[in-house]
Formats: structure tokens, sequence, C-alpha cells
């Protein structure tokens, strides 16, 4: 069914929502108020280790278990996770705040640099997991779909370690911690 909308304005209980241009900006604006996960995406080995803070890792299907990442093209991760084959998708709570701002690029750190200040693992797929990490998935990818400016990264599931606590979750702009 197709709903035509001739107003462009809505008024939901007792709230008018006007109607913004479909642009970057607006998009980014809607996309700030709505919570995400937060992950840490790793990949390579050694020297040539990155990786990228993301609220974009998802599950795809859990039969067969695939996972779903979205990274920017033009970030340095996805270079990496292209030439190695292998992601790890490292769930982190509020105690890896700071780690996710490294992973971020929030104070400069780069590549292998981001790793300082937390304790690592490898995994099967050779991935980088966090040792304390709410939750580590190791991927291989099975398939990436370039897309405008992002790489759409499916994830075949390799192994899964469940640590404790809560995830850490990101919204307009600041994390918060769940109890």
């Amino acid at each position: 069914m197709n709903a035509h909308v001739e107003n462009t304005r809505f008024n939901l209980h007792g709230t008018s929502l006007i109607e913004q241009p479909a642009d970057a900006d607006t998009l980014k604006a809607a996309l700030r108020t709505l919570g995400g996960g937060v992950s840490i995406i790793t990949a390579g080995e050694g020297e040539t280790r990155t990786g990228a803070t993301v609220t974009s890792a998802t599950a795809l299907s859990v039969e067969p278990a695939r996972m779903l990442v979205s990274l920017n093209r033009t970030s340095s991760t996805w270079p990496v996770v292209e030439r190695y084959g292998h992601l790890g998708i490292n769930i982190v709570g509020s105690a890896h705040e700071a780690l996710a701002n490294q992973f971020a690029g929030r104070g400069g750190l780069r590549g292998a640099d981001r790793y300082h200040g937390a304790d690592w693992t490898t995994a099967v797929s050779g991935a980088p997991l966090l040792v304390d990490a709410v939750a580590a998935i190791d991927c291989v990818v099975e398939e990436a779909i370039e897309r405008h400016s992002h790489v759409i990264i499916i994830g075949k599931v390799l192994a899964i370690r469940l640590g404790a606590g809560h995830s850490l979750l990101y919204q307009d702009g600041r994390y918060h911690a769940l109890s």
C-alpha cells in the first residue's frame, strides 16, 4: 500500500513534525536520535592492525551465523579488512569508553597505536579480539558490498567469546551506560 502525503506537517499525539530535506545533514540529525550499541571493529596483524568504533554492527542472521557491519570506504579500517579477510567485532561496555574514543580517532591515534591500553588476543581468523569485551565475535569476510560512501561487510561467524557486563550505547553524540 502506498501512502501519499499532501501536507508537510504531521501531528502525532499533539506534536508536530516538520518535513525536512532528504540531505546528508538532516539524515545525520535524524540518526543521532537513534541509540546504537558500540562495537570496536578490529583487523590486521602486528603493526598493520587497525580498527574503528561503530554503531553499525548487527546480526544479519543467527542460522547461519552471520554479522553485518558498515564501514566508510575511505576509512583506514576497510582496506585492512579487505586485505586480511577477517574482522573482530568487539562489543564494549562502559569501562571501554576511552578505548572506544581511541578507535574513533579521538586523540589522533592511528593504526596499531589504537590498541595501547588494553589486552588483546588473536582469534581463529587472525583478527584481534579485546580480552575483556562484553562479547567478541570473530568473523571472516563472506561478502563485501560497496555502495556509495560505505562498504557493507557480511561476516561469517567463526567463534564467539562472551564476557560480562552491559554494552555501551551511543546516542546524540554521547556515550550512555546501561546498568
